[in-house]
């Protein structure tokens, strides 16, 4: 963003005003960091992808009932993507049924760099997230807001209706149960990888 360009809390409002416009630059604006998240909360690009529209889709819905109290949409973003997530996960068992009676089709091998890489990220992700989806709920939501989104605990306090301190220590209690969980399965991908780098 530059000095010139408006900022989020301007471009809201006018969105809500109905300017598609502002809306898109809104989007363009913090898309990576949205889908980055979903993906940190999922361990699939696919899912991210679908997360992202829903989030944004959402977002539109809820743009003239929404005034923004910070100058960065960004926190609020991510916990609607949180939210959306949360809520495709609560039929996750029904469509985990239905993939099970789909017959399983011969995988046709792809040796491209990129498409290597993505499952490689994958992988990782999903044994990191094993690991994070054994915390409790308050810690799992602070440490992806902070931790691997970069939203500032202030941020993250506002959007979470609690107190920095509280954001604060709820992080470094997830870091701490994820150090000694790592140290106790060495198979799991190391704390470092807790930030993943943005695609």
């Amino acid at each position: 963003m530059t000095t010139e360009d408006p900022d989020d809390r301007a471009l809201w409002a006018q969105a809500a005003a109905g300017s598609g416009h502002a809306f898109g630059v809104l989007f363009d604006r913090h898309a990576k960091a949205v889908y980055n998240h979903c993906f940190r909360l999922t361990a699939s690009w696919a899912a991210a992808e679908d997360h992202l529209q829903a989030t944004f889709l959402l977002a539109w819905r809820k743009r003239d009932r929404l005034r923004l109290e910070r100058d960065s949409a960004l926190p609020w973003l991510l916990a609607v993507a949180t939210n959306v997530v949360r809520s495709d996960r609560r039929s996750a068992a029904r469509r985990l049924r239905l993939f099970h009676r789909v017959p399983v089709e011969d995988r046709v091998p792809d040796h491209a760099d990129l498409v290597a890489e993505r499952v490689d990220d994958q992988h990782r992700m999903r044994q990191l997230l094993e690991a994070v989806n054994r915390l409790p709920r308050s810690e799992r939501e602070a440490l992806a807001l902070c931790v691997w989104s970069g939203v500032s605990y202030q941020d993250a306090a506002a959007v979470l209706g609690i107190a920095e301190v509280s954001v604060r220590s709820r992080v470094s209690k997830a870091k701490a149960r994820l150090g000694r969980m790592f140290a106790q399965r060495p198979e799991v991908v190391p704390l470092a990888a807790l930030t993943v780098e943005d695609r």
